[in-house]
């Protein structure tokens, strides 16, 4: 199964929508394309962008989501229609002025139903919006709950055809991936926002991008179980319980570490004669930077 995250960024004047598979918390840009337009896209631009994609992985279970700027009910009825020949589910965030009916029941807004911080609900086989046509989905809604003096302005409201609520809220809470990934390009490691490219340019800056961050983040996985990342940065902080750097930070300060050796080689053997205790430590250091090389 790939989880597939759409979003649309705005890198200066540039209008990019993106599509991609999220992986370790990061997402992998598979598809792009720069809008000849600003502001968000349209259901059938929409369409237009995602249909590569889903020829392309033809062959793979898919969950695609999306924040609210996508028209969620409009494009899960087509995915609903594309599933007859291809495993697709969907998660899309509804705006809370969207309107809902349960079976028997009379429409109203989103922002009506009794979800307060803590707590979660799920709907099966509901009407969304009063337009006709569209079928019956699932509905979660979600408000996260205060932690550390902090609160979510407001709930989530989650479109899908999935049946369970746990797997629906993992799955979406994955596509902050996506968010990473563009804070990655931009100020956390390409800089891309520092780019005077025009867009056929541009273009080809993301694909070589797109090229670099991914082969970053498995080399960042493939430090990580050689244990070596304790040379690049440390691996746990006194007051935190998880890994501070992702695949790509350590993928990519893995790969500066080595290219500072090479230019600092002279310069460390030389600090090495004055501290001889240290030796077993340098020895180390030098085996896990020759197997680093060929990571």
């Amino acid at each position: 199964q790939l989880i597939l995250t759409l979003d649309r960024t705005q890198w200066k004047s540039h209008n990019i929508f993106v599509i991609a598979v999220i992986y370790k918390k990061r997402a992998l840009p598979i598809y792009w394309q720069v809008l000849e337009k600003k502001g968000a896209t349209n259901f059938l631009e929409q369409k237009a962008l995602i249909k590569p994609v889903l020829r392309l992985l033809k062959k793979y279970q898919l969950v695609i989501i999306g924040d609210r700027e996508f028209h969620g009910v409009q494009l899960s009825h087509w995915l609903k229609t594309r599933a007859k020949t291809q495993k697709i589910n969907f998660i899309f965030r509804q705006k809370q002025d969207t309107n809902y009916r349960k079976p028997g029941r009379k429409y109203q807004p989103l922002s009506n139903l009794p979800v307060a911080p803590g707590t979660k609900i799920f709907l099966s086989n509901i009407n969304l919006t009063n337009k006709k046509g569209f079928g019956r989905f699932n509905l979660v809604a979600y408000w996260k709950r205060k932690y550390r003096k902090k609160m979510e302005k407001e709930p989530w409201y989650l479109l899908t055809n999935l049946e369970s609520l746990d797997e629906v809220l993992k799955i979406y809470r994955s596509r902050m991936g996506i968010e990473a990934m563009f804070k990655d390009c931009k100020t956390g490691g390409y800089n891309l926002e520092g780019s005077q490219a025009n867009t056929e340019r541009l273009t080809n800056l993301v694909l070589l991008i797109a090229i670099a961050y991914t082969c970053s983040c498995y080399r960042g996985k493939n430090i990580k179980k050689t244990g070596y990342q304790d040379y690049i940065c440390p691996l746990q902080e006194a007051d935190r319980k998880e890994r501070r750097h992702s695949n790509f930070w350590v993928g990519m300060y893995g790969e500066l570490w080595v290219i500072a050796w090479d230019y600092l080689v002279d310069i460390v053997q030389a600090i090495m004669n004055f501290n001889p205790q240290k030796k077993p430590n340098y020895q180390r250091g030098l085996r896990a930077m020759s197997n680093l090389r060929i990571i």
